[in-house]
């Protein structure tokens, strides 16, 4: 996977807190889940890309290595429910509701 978000990349990330950053995630996986229920798998799968990248950012962030184990288990709850087998039996309410609080914590704090 080549990196989509350059700008981010380069330490920019890094410069938010981990609400925001999720909220940002929130945002990808929104819009990966509204494809998906539209039958566009490609741009569904652009999506699910970007905001993995986006979790990758935060698993790298050193402020969140106190929170590494639930972050990357996130990731792969993810990752498996949009491309894998869906073992954790995750659904599109239960990664809505998970991601839309911290999208609203986001908002309430500006």
């Amino acid at each position: 996977m080549s990196i989509q978000q350059r700008g981010l990349s380069q330490g920019r990330w890094f410069e938010f807190s981990l609400i925001e950053q999720l909220a940002n995630i929130d945002s990808e996986i929104e819009r990966a889940l509204n494809w998906e229920k539209k039958g566009n798998k490609e741009n569904g799968r652009r999506a699910l890309d970007r905001a993995l990248e986006l979790m990758d950012f935060t698993l790298e962030d050193p402020k969140n290595v106190s929170r590494l184990r639930e972050l990357a288990r996130l990731r792969d709850d993810v990752a498996d429910y949009f491309a894998g087998e869906n073992r954790f039996c995750s659904s599109e309410d239960s990664l809505r509701r998970y991601f839309s609080a911290f999208a609203y914590a986001a908002r309430k704090d500006r």
